[in-house]
């Protein structure tokens, strides 16, 4: 997993490249903790479209920083989302928490 990310007007972009799952969930939680943390910012946008897998694990590791980020009101995005990450958030309604902007 590679975690690529900038801050723009008070905006955190943030990509996720490669695979969301047990064997990375540890690493991508803290580096997602320690960046959005670190940085002011009212919206984050989570781009997905390098996103090669993501299961379950994953979908606690995002589900974690949303709830983490909502108690300091900073809402979550989600853009570009790959073929695979496009299934998982429609089967499991996370655009409800999450949106999907263009």
């Amino acid at each position: 997993m590679e975690i690529k990310y900038r801050n723009y007007n008070n905006v955190l972009y943030v990509k996720l490249v490669g695979e969301l799952d047990e064997n990375t969930a540890k690493y991508t939680s803290k580096t997602l903790d320690d960046v959005f943390l670190s940085t002011i910012s009212k919206q984050i946008i989570i781009d997905l479209s390098e996103m090669g897998f993501m299961d379950s694990t994953g979908i606690g590791v995002l589900i974690g920083r949303y709830k983490k980020m909502k108690n300091k009101g900073v809402s979550i995005f989600i853009s570009n989302p790959s073929y695979h990450a496009e299934k998982i958030f429609k089967m499991t309604g996370l655009y409800e928490i999450m949106p999907k902007i263009s």
